[in-house]
């Protein structure tokens, strides 16, 4: 499989296209107005500890305060304990109202909610993620030899008391390295601990002590490893500091990247805008003919799979179970363009056979284990339906580029000129009652008085006749289609 990644960048913004086999696979954006949060270490103060949630909110000196849940909470262990089942202590006991904390965030912003913080700090390098509060050594599990695994555990168990106390994972990407690299990866975040240690002790609540690197470095640091065939970029300044941090942490991808200097832009060279418009659309496309609807909620994303023009060559259940695998694939693609996190539903088609069943389920597990994103897939439930986690830890492709309409105010639909012209009526019957007047103007917008003075033209007539006094009617064509005006003359 061959993947490129392809690097847009503006002053404004720098987006990442993964691309597959030719095919989009992930959108990162990055605005520089509003940068993830994720990563960050802030010095904190705790604003109110509330018991019955187990969690506190915590100033960290943005704009909402963020929520840091008792789970989250390092407790340094007893020593002499016997007891080794884990009890959460209470949250009283550990924060008070006032006391300063060092945090790390989790999870950006989402919508109304703050950020999500933990104080288990953790500090990710090329080949390591370091846990100053931790002392445990552990191994990806993406790495599935168990001599390799057993290798690294003992480099890094040798090495790691030379810098002091804590713990250590290693990532995929450390596959086949060497002790140098390790030992390197350690002195550099050791240096980066003790930094945030000292910027910690001098600095106010609500400070920043150590900030996540920008979009492209932290794809470099987390994403890119020996798979990567091809990355372009098409800013020159960025990519000689790609270049640079190449030759410093991943030398066996120096040649590999590439300066795009094209007039015209990248994304369009790959056709990646126009994909990037199909994901924001409600109806995802089969080739087979059928297709998807993806309803992003608050509470949780909905998949519908439908067979559409789709009708086969055999039978009913076959072409069912055609539908259904194409659209396996198709759903782990659109949660990774997406970025769709939480609970989400699929339901799939019916399918009588268990051993379609199976193969579908089985096809889902496969495309979503290419995912960077930790996900956990259950069984298919009583009423048919696939339920299934995904990760989240930042906001969606929907939610970055797009806002709530201010027409439908984030229903989706609209009140037809029907309905607003019955509740124009209404209106003017209820202030008849109220207010005396000569005659009655009504604002609204252009669609709303052409019905009025068409369809609705008779039932007009009628109200002018109950009510014996005249009703005019004016366009304004800054008002959507349900807003509407009664004025008195």
């Amino acid at each position: 499989m061959s993947e490129e990644l392809l690097i847009n960048v503006t002053p404004s913004e720098t987006r990442i296209a993964v691309v597959e086999n030719g095919v989009l696979q992930e959108v990162l954006i990055e605005r520089a107005s509003r940068r993830g949060l994720v990563g960050n270490i802030y010095k904190g103060r705790v604003c109110r500890v509330l018991p019955g949630m187990q969690a506190a909110f915590v100033d960290i000196g943005l704009e909402r305060t963020a929520f840091l849940h008792a789970s989250d909470i390092h407790v340094e262990s007893e020593e002499g304990n016997g007891n080794t089942a884990r009890q959460e202590p209470e949250i009283s006991r550990l924060l008070r109202e006032g006391q300063d904390v060092m945090v790390q965030v989790i999870k950006d912003p989402l919508g109304s909610k703050g950020a999500r913080l933990t104080t288990h700090i953790s500090l990710p390098a090329r080949y390591l993620v370091y846990m100053p509060f931790s002392d445990h050594i552990g191994i990806s599990q993406k790495l599935d030899e168990e001599e390799e695994r057993s290798r690294i555990r003992e480099l890094v168990k040798a090495h790691a008391p030379e810098f002091g106390e804590g713990g250590y994972i290693v990532r995929t990407v450390a596959e086949g390295i060497g002790v140098d690299a390790i030992v390197a990866d350690m002195k550099f975040l050791q240096k980066l601990w003790l930094a945030a240690q000292e910027k910690t002790a001098d600095a106010e609540p609500g400070t920043l002590i150590h900030e996540d690197p920008p979009l492209v470095m932290r794809v470099m640091r987390d994403l890119v490893g020996g798979k990567v065939d091809k990355l372009r970029i098409d800013s020159k300044e960025t990519y000689q500091r790609v270049l640079r941090f190449a030759s410093k942490f991943i030398p066996e991808l120096e040649h590999h990247i590439e300066y795009y200097p094209g007039e015209r832009p990248i994304f369009d060279i790959y056709g990646i805008e126009d994909e990037i418009q199909k994901a924001l659309e409600r109806k995802v496309e089969l080739k087979s003919g059928g297709y998807l609807i993806i309803d992003q909620t608050e509470a949780m994303t909905t998949i519908d799979v439908n067979t559409g023009g789709f009708v086969g060559h055999r039978n009913l259940e076959e072409t069912i179970f055609k539908t259904n695998l194409e659209a396996s694939q198709a759903i782990a693609r659109h949660l990774r363009l997406r970025n769709l996190g939480g609970i989400i539903i699929i339901d799939f088609i019916d399918m009588l056979d268990p051993d379609h069943r199976g193969q579908v389920m089985k096809a889902l597990e496969q495309n979503l284990a290419r995912d960077h994103a930790k996900n956990n897939i259950c069984d298919v439930s009583p009423l048919g339906l696939v339920e299934m986690t995904r990760k989240r830890t930042s906001e969606s492709l929907e939610h970055i580029l797009c806002e709530t309409c201010p027409t439908c105010k984030g229903r989706g639909s609209i009140k037809t000129t029907e309905t607003v012209c019955y509740e124009i009526f209404r209106e003017i019957l209820r202030v008849e009652r109220q207010f005396k007047a000569s005659e009655y103007l009504v604002l609204a917008s252009q669609d709303v008085v052409d019905r009025l003075l068409d369809e609705e033209s008779t039932s007009v007539a009628e109200l002018e006749s109950f009510i014996e006094k005249s009703v005019r009617f004016q366009v304004e064509n800054l008002y959507t289609q349900e807003q509407f005006d009664v004025v008195l003359l």
